[in-house]
């Protein structure tokens, strides 16, 4: 791993400064107004291996992110096939226990994060009027930390047909409880905790950059005032992150100290196993607001703009967001109500988990208000962040039910906790996830994706999404406990047919959960390929509105500067289809796009 990094690093110190590009090869692409960047770039692989411009590297985490998301979905249906009889289908419990574990991890640490971190680098300096981040160099060593970390987490799996399951996947769950995790021989476990710490130190040089880069780069017309809500959110989450990674990281390390090095920390005549739910948990409850921070930006981003009207209460979202970053340090004991912990601080962490339920109520109103009298145009960014708010409504209010000590002794450990989680990992955040890639689509891609396979995605999404997590909500309340690969349950707890009936919903809507996305995949990858060009900078119609961000102005100038590969600038400005700028517009003006059949009134 070491030489890994050493290559990375060799490779990325060809560069002469920390904000240009040295050519390392032939050929060369748009250079864009940038005083910081180059004209020329490197060509083919080089390019990718060396970049540092923050819309390049944005595509690299956005790459890796949809594999991720790929290989963790395909292990969440795995799990779903073997739970649809009692006796389990597909796999043996030890496989179930390793992909169980896996497709947690992948989710949260492969998946969410960097999904947002390629939101952030491409848009963000876009919409502050940034030329690049404030360490880009720093930048391309934060993304290039995580396919090591990924094959390092999912090591196990490639390893064990090799050693001859000398080395396994780790079976430890995602929250990795001791002694369970402590006591494991096997390799694979160390192998995944190592993963997760260069994962850790990704997100936290990405934090650090961002914060300087909000701070220090923005344009001379971006105050903290009209900062836009999707950097208050990056702001934040960072803020959240310099906080939260540290810790883990420092527990990860206390815990390999405890596999191979003899040490006690969480053995019981150390700091016993509570310790490592404390640590974990001090990370892991505000890890959940650093992945739903940026989300709910970027539907308060995304959906005024085919509301017809601003954002509704808009310095109210701002305070909520800050608010919610200063609870979430203040409620991960509530993960801990079942321990046997004083009711005093009981009592406290559960006045904290209700109160923060205010701020995020404060969005939620403010994302209706935004809607109520609006000219609705249901595109299908519009459509997700809809469906966000829907979801959202019902993973916040199962959410508050944990939060009270009496509910969450009934419901700890049941599929009540996993259906709530989804509601809001799949049911929100991959709902704005959705959203944010259809409207910036046209700016990443130049093209404009089917309409029609956009709005499939969305509904089968939808449905998929409900069923599979209003059965485990179902589940939960029948006392079925989670992370189990078999369920033979006594008639006198619940009765078992009811429940294998609910298993079986839950998998059918995984099913047409995998359907929606092989259509994404399928119209994310042919748009991009031969989708119409997008020859108009205001894809959307903002401007009626009055709602054009400054991404959509670089768009724009992108478009009418339209440098070929290795070119110059010429005088006059010609438009892709060899016509001039103005014709193109006029044209595309006539168009209205995604969704403007779908305009409604209210």
């Amino acid at each position: 791993m070491g030489v890994l990094l050493l290559v990375v690093i060799a490779l990325l110190g060809r560069v002469e400064d920390w904000r240009s590009y040295t050519p390392l090869a032939g050929g060369g692409g748009y250079g864009g107004e940038s005083s910081h960047v180059h004209e020329e770039k490197p060509a083919g692989i080089i390019r990718w291996l060396t970049t540092v411009d923050h819309k390049d590297i944005g595509m690299l985490y956005g790459t890796y992110a949809i594999i991720a998301f790929a290989v963790g979905g395909l292990m969440a249906v795995g799990i779903r096939l073997q739970l649809i009889t009692p006796e389990g289908t597909a796999f043996g419990n030890q496989f179930y226990n390793a992909i169980l574990t896996s497709h947690g991890i992948t989710m949260l640490f492969l998946f969410g994060t960097p999904i947002i971190a390629a939101f952030a680098n491409y848009f963000v300096p876009l919409l502050i009027g940034a030329d690049d981040m404030a360490f880009p160099r720093i930048n391309a060593i934060a993304f290039w930390l995580l396919p090591p970390g990924a094959i390092l987490i999912w090591a196990g799996f490639f390893l064990e047909p090799l050693t001859g399951g000398t080395v396994q996947a780790a079976q430890t769950s995602w929250t990795m409880y001791t002694p369970l995790s402590a006591e494991q021989v096997n390799p694979g476990v160390d192998l995944m905790l190592l993963g997760l710490h260069l994962t850790g130190v990704s997100a936290t040089m990405g934090a650090i950059n961002f914060i300087a880069t909000i701070f220090t780069e923005r344009g001379d017309d971006v105050n903290w005032a009209n900062l836009d809500i999707f950097s208050w959110t990056i702001l934040t989450q960072s803020a959240l992150i310099l906080f939260a990674f540290p810790l883990l990281g420092s527990a990860l390390v206390m815990l390999l100290m405890d596999r191979n090095l003899g040490t006690l920390f969480f053995a019981q005549e150390g700091g016993g196993a509570m310790l490592w739910q404390h640590l974990f948990w001090f990370f892991g409850h505000p890890e959940v607001y650093i992945l739903v921070l940026p989300p709910m930006g970027i539907v308060s981003l995304v959906l005024p703009k085919f509301a017809g009207r601003k954002l509704f209460g808009f310095k109210f979202v701002v305070y909520s967001t800050l608010a919610i970053g200063v609870l979430s340090f203040g409620v991960w004991a509530h993960h801990m109500f079942s321990t046997g912990m004083d009711p005093r601080l009981q009592a406290s962490f559960m006045a904290v988990s209700l109160a923060i339920a205010v701020p995020s109520a404060v969005k939620t109103f403010n994302w209706i208000t935004t809607m109520w009298n609006g000219s609705i145009r249901l595109t299908t960014p519009m459509l997700f962040c809809i469906g966000f708010i829907s979801n959202f409504i019902i993973g916040g209010i199962t959410g508050v039910f944990l939060a009270s000590v009496p509910v969450d002794l009934l419901l700890h450990d049941t599929y009540y906790v996993v259906g709530h989680f989804h509601y809001i990992v799949m049911g929100a955040i991959g709902f704005a996830v959705f959203a944010a890639i259809y409207y910036w689509f046209p700016i990443f891609t130049g093209r404009m994706y089917q309409k029609k396979l956009g709005k499939w995605h969305f509904w089968l999404s939808m449905v998929g999404t409900n069923v599979t997590f209003f059965a485990m909500l179902l589940l939960g309340y029948l006392g079925m406990p989670r992370r189990y690969a078999t369920y033979e349950i006594a008639g006198s707890v619940a009765p078992l047919d009811l429940i294998t009936l609910s298993h079986q919903a839950a998998s059918v809507g995984a099913l047409i959960l995998l359907i929606g996305q092989i259509i994404f995949v399928w119209n994310f990858v042919q748009s991009w390929l031969e989708g119409p060009e997008v020859d108009d900078g205001d894809p959307w119609d903002l401007e009626e509105t009055g709602q054009k961000t400054k991404e959509f102005e670089w768009h724009e100038d992108r478009i009418s500067t339209a440098l070929t590969d290795g070119g110059e600038e010429e005088d006059e400005t010609v438009a892709t289809d060899g016509g001039s700028v103005n014709e193109a517009r006029d044209t595309s003006s006539e168009r209205r796009s995604d969704g403007d059949d779908n305009a409604v009134e209210n």
